[in-house]
C-alpha cells in the first residue's frame, strides 16, 4: 500500500513537471487599438499553441507595466522578460537602430524591407553585446507631408508653420525654409484651429487618428522615413527555456514579422482611403520636391554615418548599391555621390 502511494505521488510529480508552464511578461507602450498590439497578441497566442502551452506570454500594453521609454532597461535588468521598443528610441545606445530615423533615404515599404534585411544582422550583434535578443521587427506606415495649401517646390515652404517634435524635424523645417513650431500630437487639432501650425510630417494613420482633415487639405506621400518597432527579449531568460520553447518562439517571431509588415501596409492603405473620403487631396511627391528631399537625404546620411561609424557606412553603401535598376537609374547621380561620400567618411573616421 505504501509503495502504491509513493508510486502514485511520483507519477503525479513527473506529470506536473512535464507540463510545467513558464509565463513571460511582454511590455508595450502602445494601446490596444494599434495594429502592433494586435500583432503582439497574435504572437503570444501562437507561442502558446506551438509550445503546447509550456510558454505563455502575457502582453501588457498601453504602458500598463513599463513606460515605453523604460522598456529597454526593464528587459536588460530582467524586470520583464520581453518588450516592444521603437528602434529610434534606442539608437543612442545601439547606433544602427538609428538608420530608421535618417530622413529621405527609404522611398517605399519595399525599400524599408530591404534596409531591414541589411540592418538586422549588425543590429543583432549590437543588441547581443548587451545580453538582448531581437525576435522580430515591424514598421509603422511611412511619414508623409500634410499642408493646408499646395506645396510643389521648396519655395512653397517659405513662411509655413511646420510642426516639429524632435531635433530631426526641427532641422528639416529650417532647411526647407519653414518656421518650426513645437507641437505635441495631443495639441495638433487646437494648433491647427488657431493657425499656430499649417503643415506637418506624419503618417496617414496618425492623420486619421487625429482627424486632421478639418484644416489640413493636402497629403503628399513623400515617404520621409519609415520607423520600426522591435520585440526584444532578455538573453538569460531566453536561455532558461527548453529547446522546444526556444524553437517555438523563433518560429512564431518569423510569422509575426511577416504578418506585421502586411498589417502595416494595410493600415497605411486604409488610412489613405479615409483621408480621401474626408476631402484630403492625396498626391505623390512632386518632382521638384523629390530633388530637394534627395539632397536632404544625402546630407542627413553623411551626418548619421559620421556619428554612427563604419558599420553605418557599410549599411547605406550596400543599400544604395543594391537599389533596383530602375530606381538606381532614376537617382544615379545622387546615389553614386552618397555612396562615395559615405565610404570616404567612414575611411576618414578614426
Amino acid at each position: 500500500m505504501v509503495r502504491q502511494l509513493l508510486y502514485g505521488s511520483l507519477v503525479s510529480v513527473v506529470a506536473t513537471c512535464s507540463f510545467a508552464q513558464t509565463t513571460w511578461q511582454l511590455a508595450s507602450g502602445y494601446g490596444d487599438a494599434s495594429f502592433h498590439t494586435t500583432n503582439l497578441r497574435e504572437f503570444a497566442n501562437d507561442v502558446a499553441r506551438l509550445s503546447d502551452n509550456r510558454l505563455k506570454i502575457e502582453v501588457r500594453s498601453n504602458n500598463s507595466l513599463v513606460k515605453l521609454a523604460e522598456i529597454r532597461n526593464a528587459i536588460g535588468t530582467g524586470k520583464v522578460e520581453a518588450g516592444e521598443v521603437i528602434l529610434t528610441g534606442i539608437s543612442k545606445e545601439f547606433p544602427l537602430a538609428g538608420a530608421d530615423a535618417v530622413p529621405f533615404v527609404v522611398g517605399s515599404m519595399t525599400d524599408a524591407k530591404r534596409l531591414w534585411e541589411l540592418q538586422r544582422p549588425a543590429l543583432e550583434k549590437q543588441l547581443g553585446a548587451k545580453s538582448l535578443v531581437l525576435l522580430y521587427s515591424v514598421p509603422w506606415p511611412s511619414q508623409g507631408l500634410y499642408s493646408t495649401r499646395p506645396i510643389v517646390r521648396k519655395i512653397d515652404f517659405s513662411g509655413a508653420k511646420m510642426r516639429t517634435y524632435n531635433p530631426t524635424t526641427v532641422r528639416i523645417a529650417e532647411l526647407l525654409g519653414a518656421n518650426g513650431v513645437d507641437v505635441p500630437m495631443l495639441q495638433v487639432a487646437e494648433s491647427l484651429a488657431t493657425g499656430r501650425m499649417d503643415s506637418m510630417i506624419s503618417s496617414a494613420v496618425t492623420g486619421v487618428e487625429n482627424k486632421v482633415w478639418t484644416h489640413l487639405k493636402y497629403f503628399y506621400e513623400i515617404n520621409a522615413w519609415t520607423p520600426k518597432n522591435a520585440v526584444i527579449v532578455n538573453a538569460q531568460m531566453l536561455a532558461k527555456l527548453s529547446a522546444t520553447e526556444q524553437r517555438a518562439l523563433r518560429e512564431v517571431a518569423a510569422l509575426a514579422e511577416e504578418r506585421g509588415w502586411k498589417m502595416s501596409r494595410a493600415a497605411a492603405q486604409d488610412a489613405i482611403q479615409a483621408l480621401k473620403a474626408n476631402g484630403v487631396k492625396v498626391e505623390s511627391m512632386p518632382p521638384n520636391l523629390e530633388r530637394e528631399f534627395t539632397r536632404l537625404g544625402e546630407r542627413f546620411s553623411r551626418e548619421w554615418i559620421r556619428d554612427a561609424g563604419a558599420q553605418a557606412s557599410e549599411l547605406f553603401t550596400t543599400f544604395f548599391l543594391r537599389l533596383p535598376n530602375g530606381a538606381l537609374d532614376k537617382t544615379s547621380a545622387a546615389a553614386t555621390a552618397m555612396v562615395s561620400s559615405n565610404a570616404n567618411t567612414a575611411l576618414a573616421k578614426p
